[in-house]
């Protein structure tokens, strides 16, 4: 096969499934463990390598806490914000969905406003400086109960920054039955969010349906567990419903045992529309050029079915028709282009 890495490196991209603590490279997280001493993360870019090996999906969890804990001033918010918006623009990410978890810093004495602002500043600036145009995606961290949903939601729909576009909810899944949120999600889609629950990623499908019939989702986050429910796979594929898939993501937390038992080829043959991603990738040691070149091995594509896949993020994305026409745009003349030069 063709050696792709060229080819997606500069191939323009959206990306719909990634965390805002979570994509911290190594470098901001030992900036950020240094401003803040008692912390237990180390101040080393390289031992944090062997801090983010996880041995299962608790103790990711318990790891990325770790690591939201070092968010703790506006300060902080705004230069975690902007790099990871700079470590996009290297990738050649044109627009991103960002998973952001308000509460996880409220709760920690930032003032709201304050990170509203924060985050808004970095937006700005990231679309002008590097041409990156990021969203957010407000979730519920499901681990913190009801009280966070309650929180998450009056954070969103009452102080709603300008780049917000969605609401979720991330979290353990095992023992966070998706149908306690539905009030949540109601609000927030009565004031025009859109819906992207995780869901089906450490259990089964049960967890998918609850997150489409009760949450009413849009899109869901993960979605490995489709593939033990066929009735399920030709819902999602009737009705255009998208999965933000995470390869890399899964077998770091033990989702999935390994690669090449990834159920993504199946997902692809049973029609659905799945969009890839890196969700947290300094953690799991990967970026999206990465998880491109892990879908393409895993699904046998070429440059045209590369580009098929960055298309997919575009139309699941919630740009609006012009942003989503442009950049669609822009993907098929990179790919007429490269192959004109091959």
């Amino acid at each position: 096969m063709t050696d792709l890495h060229p080819f997606i490196a500069g191939l323009p991209k959206a990306e719909l499934h990634v965390h805002h603590v979570g994509s911290a490279s190594p470098r901001i997280v030992a900036e950020l463990a240094a401003r803040h001493p008692d912390s237990r993360v180390p101040t080393d870019p390289e031992a944090l390598a062997d801090y983010f090996t996880f041995t299962d999906f608790a103790h990711f969890i318990e790891v990325y806490l770790s690591v939201v804990d070092l968010i703790r001033t506006p300060e902080d918010v705004r230069l975690l914000t902007f790099e990871v918006a700079r470590d996009m623009a290297r990738q050649n990410i044109r627009y991103a969905e960002l998973t952001v978890t308000p509460f996880s810093s409220t709760r920690r004495g930032i003032d709201e406003k304050a990170f509203m602002e924060a985050i808004e500043d970095a937006r700005r600036a990231a679309e002008a400086e590097l041409g990156t145009v990021l969203r957010w995606c407000f979730d519920i961290p499901g681990e913190a109960g009801l009280e966070s949903a309650e929180e998450t939601a009056r954070l969103a729909v009452d102080l709603r920054p300008e780049g917000l576009v969605s609401f979720g909810l991330g979290g353990p899944e095992i023992g966070v039955p998706r149908p306690q949120f539905k009030p949540y999600f109601d609000r927030a889609i009565a004031a025009g969010l859109r819906s992207v629950p995780h869901a089906g990623e450490t259990t089964g499908p049960e967890t998918i349906w609850d997150a489409l019939n009760d949450l009413r989702a849009e899109r869901i986050g993960h979605g490995t567990s489709a593939v033990k429910d066929p009735l399920l796979l030709a819902h999602l594929a009737e009705h255009r419903i998208p999965l933000e898939v995470c390869p890399t993501s899964n077998i770091a937390t033990r989702a999935v045992a390994t690669l090449d038992e990834h159920p993504l080829k199946e997902m692809v043959d049973a029609g659905v529309l799945v969009t890839i991603n890196s969700d947290d990738p300094p953690m799991f040691g990967t970026d999206l050029n990465s998880e491109y070149g892990v879908a393409a091995r895993l699904l046998g594509l070429d440059e045209h079915g590369v580009a098929g896949l960055a298309r997919n993020a575009v139309e699941a994305s919630f740009l609006d028709p012009a942003g989503k026409a442009r950049l669609a745009a822009e993907i098929d003349a990179y790919t007429a282009d490269w192959l004109a030069r091959r």
